[in-house]
């Protein structure tokens, strides 16, 4: 009976949705461009390249209404309606929790035990603690700055509360958690966790569009690498992925300053505002607190410009996986059957 509840909790979180194969996706898969060898390995982007082609912007999304997922995380769905579909592939889902008080309580807020199966999950900690708890033994508590990057693949099931200090002390929480999808060759192999601490992930400068403007900078204008590849960052991204994926967590304490991150082409890139206000592209498209852009596949180059000091984004890229999305409750699989068959290994107690 726990485990169908479980289950059906879950499911009014998502819609399910079974997306075709993206031949544009396929076609893009083989644009991937490499930027030429840096001067400097933890400054490869400050380098100079022969030819940029910037991403531009193919829609923008404003706040979406927030809400619960247990009594602990009060998210913002960052994709709305375009979660779990070819568009934003390899990312199929994006809950973001704002900073938000908690008194000091002795009730435990969070998600109790529940199945995945098919994916990987991202947790970011920016204020506050995560606590993780798994079926395969894994137990870790995640504070500011640190990552835990949770692939489910053939099954696991978890639980994700705050932890237990900062439930007993209260305080200002904020969070992400990210769902990306694995290829089809790397959905039944076995569940792995990957506990990123804030010490472990590289700190590398942001590149000014203009040379002129790097003596105007002030403050922490920097790339935090939670992934992404060497050759582009100059640096060793922590998180170990099963595709093409860059996750950076970007802050930009000057406005009016433009910045060039490089992306690699063919690309699918999301662009998320933390906090303060962004202009996105050559064109200046605007994307304000708690949007999102979501851009073209062309380009290796992507152009921020802060409207506000101390704007902070988050910017989710990675090669698209030309394959069919079927995604129902907690379990992402490339076909129905196999999301029955999810459900009843789970049933059964065959997951985790």
């Amino acid at each position: 009976r726990t485990r169908r509840y479980m289950l059906c909790v879950l499911s009014r979180r998502i819609n399910p949705l079974v997306a075709a194969p993206s031949k544009a996706a396929h076609r893009a898969s083989s644009l991937r461009h490499t930027l030429r060898s840096p001067q400097s390995r933890r400054a490869i982007h400050a380098s100079a390249m022969t030819e940029q082609k910037f991403k531009e912007v193919r829609e923008i999304l404003g706040a979406p209404p927030r809400h619960w997922v247990g009594n602990g995380f009060h998210v913002f769905p960052v994709f709305h309606n375009k979660a779990f579909t070819k568009e934003l592939s390899p990312w199929l889902m994006f809950d973001y929790a704002a900073p938000k008080e908690f008194k000091p309580s002795y009730e435990r807020r969070g998600v109790g035990q529940h199945p995945h199966r098919g994916f990987e999950t991202i947790t970011i900690a920016w204020q506050g603690e995560v606590e993780h708890g798994d079926s395969v033994g894994n137990r870790d508590v995640i504070g500011p700055g640190d990552v835990q990057w949770m692939t489910a693949a053939r099954g696991i099931i978890h639980e994700e509360f705050h932890s237990t200090d900062f439930q007993q002390t209260g305080g200002v929480f904020e969070m992400a958690q990210l769902w990306l999808n694995l290829p089809k060759k790397h959905k039944m192999k076995k569940p792995r966790y990957q506990p990123i601490l804030a010490k472990d992930i590289p700190v590398i400068p942001l590149k000014c569009a203009n040379e002129d403007d790097r003596d105007k900078l002030t403050g922490e204008n920097t790339i935090r690498v939670i992934a992404g590849d060497e050759a582009t960052y100059g640096c060793k991204a922590p998180a170990d992925t099963h595709s093409p994926v860059e996750l950076l967590d970007i802050r930009i304490a000057n406005s009016k300053v433009p910045f060039d991150v490089p992306i690699p082409e063919g690309h699918n890139t999301i662009v998320f505002v933390r906090r303060g206000e962004i202009t996105v592209g050559e064109k200046d498209k605007k994307v304000e607190q708690q949007g999102v852009a979501l851009m073209h596949l062309g380009g290796d180059t992507l152009r921020l410009t802060a409207t506000q000091k101390n704007t902070e984004v988050l910017l989710l890229a990675g090669e698209p996986i030309d394959e069919p999305i079927a995604a129902r409750g907690p379990f992402v699989m490339n076909t129905h059957e196999e999301i029955l068959q999810a459900n009843k290994d789970f049933m059964n107690g065959k997951m985790g």
